[in-house]
């Protein structure tokens, strides 16, 4: 099945306002990040939250930051949804 067709991609689309293509494009770019370096991690922040339309703070950015570098990323929704409260 490609993408395009991708009832998940649709799903995507319709709740957070983001295009398919946007999201492809995203996906594309994670691939290769480092994760572990800082400047990576915000960048890829910093594009998130734009396709998104969402500001971020810088305290909520440097939380994310720190998480995602250290490897202590929470896998439950309500960890997560914390840092954008």
């Amino acid at each position: 099945m490609r993408h395009e067709q991708d009832p998940l991609f649709d799903s995507i689309e319709k709740k957070t306002n983001v295009s398919k293509e946007d999201l492809f494009k995203l996906v594309q770019s994670l691939d290769g990040v480092d994760w572990q370096n800082e400047h990576s991690v915000r960048r890829v922040i910093h594009e998130v939250s734009r396709l998104a339309g969402r500001n971020v703070s810088k305290r909520q950015e440097d939380e994310l930051v720190d998480a995602i570098t250290s490897g202590n990323i929470p896998m439950d929704l309500s960890s997560i949804s914390k840092w954008f409260k």
